[in-house]
């Protein structure tokens, strides 16, 4: 018991000797934040710009002009197939191991990854995040361990993240190179309170301003205050560690450089920011990118401007009015009153100048046509031409060429479905070296068994801890981390391509593909095919062959 106690006061001595985050660094942290917050100010602008492009509300940040104007949903139709194609994408995750001898660990991840990911309503998330990505060109999630779940037992936590809310060294692209990252978020007082009394009677403004959106409520944050969390990287003993700290209306509420626990291995063992980016267009010097209402706004405002146009140039010709001569005999009332038969006229002479018509011409038909290449350039340049949405171009009624076209438009959609496949797979990595870290005590899953039915299991990251691999004199040499990798695949959540898929199974299965006295040369020929689910169709076929 004396030699524990010694060692927990080394502990504490070497963390003294390293460094201890104080009140004076308080100040020095809120600089930094300023000035990474200063750095992002035009991204931030334009995040909420997008979100009236969205709501249609785009003529109040332009100027409604003269008269009442209105907006066409030709970008919000963009935008809402894009996000259908997305899920109907949903992905599914796959843990291959790089060794033998990680098999079982790996088959046993990608059982309860899928859980993890439900228990934490993911499907909500991505479909969130798609949303946002979408409008504002990154979306951001983020894995993070929260100690408050599963009854304080802890589990992992899985978010949206609102870049509004994020904030990183400014200039950089890959985000695990920024020195710092900021995440800032308003607090009732009430809960502060509660989680840290000290802050009692010393909440209110923080200095830190977050960018709003333009809401249609009125939202009051007055008894509100901004929480700053902190992740940092800093060097110790040749090995990159990932801290954090926790800050307050200028007080230090936490400091994983402080916590005895944390302090030499840093606060996530992986080294990593807990902050995945989900990037659709990319730009240089950023981790952030534009979305596609960016490159779209310009020809829906050129839409709106011609439409309102021809709408009140249609209005005004539908609608009769009439000079009157002011020396006139004509009684304007009953003139005004459709409902009247009769219009009295005083005097005898009732001549073509006492009232005349005024005559609106029509605009050309050049201006529709104009009107009719600019839906279309939204069209293009969005890539939801009416073929991907289902619609027949003219001139093409064979179903075969509109599957030919549907396919060759889809190209747009695979290539931005796989840029979220690539973020979900390092949110899943992520999420693989939490449960390494703090899986210590069993948690249960339900899962589904190979034959379809439910199985119950208990597990713990006692599979998947770093192994000593040497011992000399009780001195460890040598250690092994099983590594898995990470391969992400569409769920079948169309009908289409569940259909398709059913279909390929039936083709495989009436040419034979299946008879064990083909194997030879279904083995040959599945090889050189390409489909979605291919090594299990091997697997399978070579299970004929040991079995015979």
């Amino acid at each position: 018991m004396k030699k524990e106690n010694k060692v927990n006061d080394s502990k504490v001595s070497k963390i003294n000797v390293l460094s201890l985050l104080g009140a004076e660094d308080v100040d020095r942290i809120l600089d930094i934040l300023k000035k990474y917050k200063e750095g992002k100010a035009s991204l931030e602008k334009r995040i909420v710009e997008n979100e009236q492009w969205f709501k249609l509300r785009h003529w109040d940040a332009k100027g409604k002009g003269d008269g009442e104007q209105y907006a066409s949903a030709w970008l919000f139709n963009s935008i809402a197939n894009k996000h259908a194609d997305a899920m109907d994408n949903f992905p599914e995750v796959c843990c291959l191991p790089r060794e033998q001898s990680d098999k079982k660990a790996a088959r046993i991840l990608s059982q309860i990854l899928p859980v993890i990911f439900e228990r934490n309503g993911f499907e909500k998330i991505y479909s969130d995040a798609w949303w946002y990505k979408l409008k504002a060109g990154t979306a951001v999630y983020g894995a993070f361990w929260n100690p408050l779940k599963s009854n304080g037992l802890g589990d992992i936590e899985i978010k949206q993240v609102d870049l509004l809310n994020l904030f990183w060294e400014p200039g950089i692209k890959d985000i695990q190179k920024s020195k710092n990252i900021f995440h800032v978020e308003l607090v009732d007082n009430d809960t502060l309170v509660s989680l840290y009394p000290s802050l009692s009677g010393r909440l209110g403004a923080s200095g830190i301003e977050i960018s709003k959106y333009v809401f249609d409520d009125s939202v009051d944050t007055s008894q509100k205050t901004a929480v700053i969390d902190r992740y940092y990287k800093v060097i110790r003993d040749g090995r990159e560690l990932v801290h954090y700290c926790k800050i307050c209306n200028g007080e230090l509420l936490y400091a994983s450089e402080n916590d005895p626990e944390y302090a030499e291995r840093g606060f996530y063992d992986h080294g990593r920011y807990p902050f995945v980016f989900d990037t659709l267009f990319v730009e240089e010097g950023t981790p952030c990118g534009f979305g596609y209402i960016d490159i779209m706004k310009d020809a829906q405002f050129q839409i709106d401007v011609l439409n309102n146009a021809l709408t009140r140039n249609a209005a005004l010709a539908t609608t009769p009015r009439y000079f009157i001569n002011s020396s006139g005999a004509v009684n304007e009332e009953e003139f005004a009153d459709w409902s009247n038969n009769f219009v009295h006229v005083s005097g005898s002479n009732l001549g073509e100048d006492s009232i005349r018509e005024i005559r609106v011409s029509g605009l050309p038909q050049v201006y529709m046509a104009i009107l009719n290449s600019k839906i279309d350039e939204l069209k293009e340049t969005s890539g939801n031409r009416d073929f991907s949405q289902g619609g027949v171009s003219s001139g093409v009624t064979a179903a075969s060429a509109i599957a030919a076209l549907q396919e060759a438009g889809s190209k747009l959609t695979r290539d931005m479905v796989k840029g979220g496949y690539r973020a979900f797979s390092e949110l899943n990595s992520l999420a693989v070296e939490l449960i390494r870290q703090f899986y210590d005590e069993p948690r249960f899953f339900r899962i589904l068994s190979e034959n379809g039915g439910e199985e119950f299991i208990s597990y713990d990251n006692h599979s998947i801890r770093v192994k000593p691999q040497q011992e000399l004199f009780g001195v460890e040499l040598a250690s092994r981390k099983p590594i898995f990798d990470i391969k992400v695949s569409a769920q079948k959540a169309s009908p289409f391509s569940k259909i398709s898929q059913n279909e390929l199974a039936l083709q495989l299965y009436n040419n034979g593909i299946f008879n064990p006295e083909m194997r030879s040369q279904a083995l040959a020929a599945v090889s050189m095919m390409d489909f979605e689910g291919k090594d299990a169709v091997i697997a399978r076929i070579s299970e004929g062959v040991t079995a015979v």
